[in-house]
């Protein structure tokens, strides 16, 4: 058989190769490809971790509400991915489960943006009551977070008309919610706290707090009933009354101790002194709260900066060791070859880890935390911190405890933070995952306040009851499920 036979037999099967790689490229989808799935050593550990940082962010962002539906479905397979991983399965079933939820993801995302288009009037409706604490309304608030999310699984199932037709009237109901709640809440407890204190002799004993603290009721209430849609000056009001209310008890309480002595003057005077000691520690108002509470505000304070400074100075003396053994074992792994190299870093790594969870361990006692390692992450269960029931306040007896958390994110250098807030089952889903959320922020603004790191390399989230570790059903397993976990990841590597 010569050349030009042979052309011709197997020219027309060159034809049929070309034809089909061609229809099966146009075949090829044209979406981005997860980063998962392009890369296939990577680890399952970091690619199970970057997933759980991206739905922490979606959730901060709202989109477990904005995309309700696909969202459940990215989290179900993240957990899944999640529990694969600890019970060390294959990576193929780990990524699986990882590109699921990535892609399931960034179509919640998606929806999420929709949302954001299509509600703008009641998402910032709903924003408000919440913040003025209208999640607290029981059922009524139930009632509407429900026809919010109708709303929202509406628009994942292409249905936008319905959504925009229903929001003028739902953001209606959330501004009545928000009014109501700043009226029972704040100026009900005003009224409360004032009568209260009229009952114990507040006119005799404190006149002049009794009478402020009247006046600032009476300016809010008529504030918020001739300026209704004022929401921002009306809130500010409604606290300043609060604020007041609270204080007279204060004073009250100082009062009958020192009641020899023109009870009331000294009361303030005393309160004098120490919020301006409180105003140059830059340290939280606390002139609503007690005598001895505002004396370990200053102290606590204090503590903590004095903690702080002999850490840094600690740290600062034993810097140049450090830096004459980060040489040398440079100077080691330099003559390694590539392989070897990256393996003596992963175990370097690994080594300096375990290293500094060990030290981190020793600072907190097994009253205070619970430290114990997640893969390459490093969890802080905080035990001990107490919030007063229903509120996100930090009370000085946190501090010391706060200051050694800030010591062990330290510790770890370079680091992603995650604050996450924890409550059990008690009252309503709503309630549990905005008090959560207002609880776990609040720890973040003190580190991001005492410079611990910047405000771009920590976030709070808010998981209301959703993630139990103890049954709900007995005492002890609520007082376990309330809880603060600060979850610290190394953003590289550490040095040999």
């Amino acid at each position: 058989m010569n050349e030009n036979k042979i052309l011709r037999l197997f020219y027309p099967m060159v034809i049929m190769l070309s034809l089909f790689l061609i229809t099966a490229c146009a075949g090829t989808p044209s979406g981005p490809v997860p980063v998962s799935s392009m890369i296939s050593t990577e680890n399952p550990v970091e690619m199970v971790n970057r997933l759980g940082g991206q739905m922490a962010d979606a959730r901060k962002n709202q989109v477990n509400v904005l995309s309700p539906t696909w969202y459940a479905k990215a989290e179900g397979a993240y957990l899944e991915a999640k529990d694969d991983l600890e019970k060390g399965k294959e990576l193929s079933d780990i990524r699986k489960y990882v590109n699921q939820a990535e892609t399931q993801l960034q179509k919640a995302e998606e929806m999420a943006k929709i949302s954001r288009t299509t509600l703008v009037e009641l998402i910032e409706a709903r924003n408000k009551a919440r913040v003025a604490g209208a999640t607290d309304l029981g059922k009524d608030y139930a009632t509407a977070e429900n026809r919010f999310l109708n709303l929202t699984r509406a628009i994942e199932n292409n249905d936008l008309r319905y959504a925009q037709n229903n929001q003028k009237t739902l953001a209606n109901v959330f501004r009545q919610l928000e009014i109501r709640s700043i009226k029972e809440k704040t100026i009900g407890e005003v009224r409360t706290l004032i009568d209260q204190a009229e009952k114990s002799g507040a006119k005799k004993i404190t006149p002049t707090s009794f009478v402020l603290a009247q006046e600032k009721l009476k300016e809010a209430d008529q504030f918020i009933t001739e300026n209704p849609y004022d929401k921002d000056s009306m809130k500010k009001k409604a606290d300043e009354a609060l604020f007041m209310a609270k204080r007279l008890h204060s004073i009250m309480g100082q009062s009958r101790k020192i009641k020899p002595i023109l009870p009331e003057q000294v009361s303030l005077w005393m309160e004098e002194i120490l919020h301006k000691m409180t105003r140059k520690l830059s340290a939280p108002d606390m002139r609503d709260q007690d005598f001895d509470v505002q004396v370990e505000n200053i102290l606590g304070s204090i503590g903590t900066l004095q903690s702080d400074h002999d850490f840094m100075i600690a740290k600062v003396n034993s810097q140049q060791e450090q830096i004459d053994l980060l040489n040398r074992r440079i100077g080691l792994l330099d003559k390694q070859t590539r392989r070897g190299q990256a393996e003596k870093e992963r175990l370097a790594a690994e080594k300096q880890f375990n290293q500094r969870y060990n030290e981190v361990q020793t600072f907190f006692d097994s009253d205070e935390a619970e430290v114990y390692k997640q893969e390459n992450q490093l969890v802080i269960r905080l035990k001990a911190i107490k919030f007063p029931v229903g509120q996100s306040v930090l009370m000085p007896g946190t501090y010391t405890l706060l200051t050694k958390v800030q010591r062990a994110i330290r510790t770890f250098g370079e680091s992603r933070v995650v604050v996450e807030g924890h409550t059990d089952s008690t009252g309503s889903d709503e309630v549990n995952e905005y008090l959560s959320q207002q609880r776990a922020e609040a720890v973040m603004e003190y580190l991001i306040a005492n410079k611990t790191l910047p405000s771009n390399k920590i976030m709070a989230v808010g998981y209301g009851s959703v993630r139990p570790l103890a049954s709900n059903k007995t005492s002890e397993g609520r007082a376990i499920n309330r809880r603060i976990d600060v979850v610290i990841t190394p953003l590289v590597k550490p040095v040999p």
